[in-house]
C-alpha cells in the first residue's frame, strides 16, 4: 500500500475516532481502510416497471468471531411490487487485518421464493461450513463473500484499462471473479455530482444470474471510495440501479466536487 494512500485515508480514520469507536477500529487502523465502523450509506433503488426501493450499507462492530475482532458489514434492501415483498438482508463478519470473511449470513425474499445462507469460514484452514451441513474448501486463505467483496473493491487501485482475475470467493463454484477498470466518470446524486472511478465486476452466480453476472460500480474518486452508484442486471428483474442518497459521517475530502 503506497504512502500517498495512507495519507489520503487518514481523514476517514479521524472520522471514526470522532464517533467514539477507538477500540472498535483498532484493527482497521492497522490496515488503514477507506471505511470505518460507523459509516452508513443510504441508496434509492430503481428498476424497470416502476419498481422503487431503498437500500442501506453500513458498518457495525466490533464483534468477536472465534477469538478474532471483526467489523460487521451489513446490507439491507427492501421494496414491494403490489402486495409482494422483495428483500435482501446480508451480513458479513470481516477480519480487517487479514481482509478475510469469518462469517456470512443472507436472508432473501424474492416474489414467492425464500433463500437463506449462514456460513462459518476459517481462513487458516480455508474451510467453510454451511448451516445446512454443506462443507467446502476455499481457494484462498483470505476468502470473501459477495458483500465483503464490495468493501474490498474500495481498497483497490486499478491502472486504467486494466483487468485482474481473482479466486477470492469462499465457494470455488463462484470463481473466478474478473474485475476491469473502465476509467473515470461522473455521477449525479442528490448529494451532488461525484467524480468517480468506474469498475466492472463479472461474477459467477447460477442462482441470481443464470451463469455470469455483471455489476458496475462507480466509486467516489476520493479517500473514502464510496460506491455512489451500483448497477446490476438480474434475470426477471432487469437492470437495478442504486444511487447514493446520504452518507455519514461527513468526511472532509469525501463530498461532491464543485462542477
Amino acid at each position: 500500500m503506497s504512502r500517498s494512500f495512507l495519507l489520503a485515508a487518514r481523514p476517514v480514520l479521524l472520522a471514526a475516532a470522532a464517533l467514539g469507536s477507538q477500540a472498535a477500529t483498532s484493527s482497521a487502523q492497522a490496515r488503514v481502510l477507506p471505511f470505518a465502523i460507523g459509516e452508513t450509506l443510504e441508496y434509492a433503488a430503481r428498476a424497470p416497471h416502476g419498481l422503487k426501493g431503498k437500500a442501506t450499507m453500513w458498518v457495525e462492530g466490533p464483534a468477536t468471531v472465534r477469538g478474532a475482532q471483526a467489523m460487521v458489514l451489513r446490507f439491507d434492501f427492501a421494496t414491494r411490487v403490489g402486495f409482494v415483498r422483495i428483500s435482501d438482508r446480508t451480513t458479513s463478519w470481516l477480519d480487517p487485518d487479514q481482509f478475510a470473511a469469518l462469517r456470512y449470513d443472507k436472508q432473501e425474499v424474492r416474489f414467492m421464493a425464500r433463500h437463506t445462507e449462514h456460513v462459518e469460514l476459517d481462513p487458516a484452514t480455508r474451510s467453510w461450513t454451511e448451516a445446512d451441513g454443506r462443507t467446502g474448501q476455499s481457494p484462498s486463505s483470505a476468502p470473501l463473500d459477495e458483500l465483503s467483496f464490495i468493501y474490498w473493491l474500495r481498497t483497490l487501485t486499478l491502472a486504467p484499462d486494466s483487468t485482474i482475475t481473482l479466486e477470492r470467493h469462499f465457494d470455488p463454484a463462484r470463481n473466478p471473479t474478473v474485475i476491469r477498470s473502465l476509467g473515470r466518470g461522473k455521477v449525479e446524486t442528490p448529494l451532488g455530482t461525484f467524480a468517480t472511478r468506474e469498475v466492472e465486476m463479472r461474477v459467477r452466480d447460477t442462482r441470481n444470474y443464470r451463469g455470469e453476472g455483471v455489476i458496475r460500480f462507480s466509486f467516489s474518486d476520493d479517500a473514502c471510495r464510496r460506491p455512489v452508484r451500483i448497477e446490476s442486471t438480474i434475470p426477471d428483474a432487469g437492470t437495478v440501479v442504486m444511487t447514493l442518497q446520504s452518507a455519514s459521517p461527513v468526511v472532509s475530502g469525501c463530498t461532491p466536487r464543485p462542477q
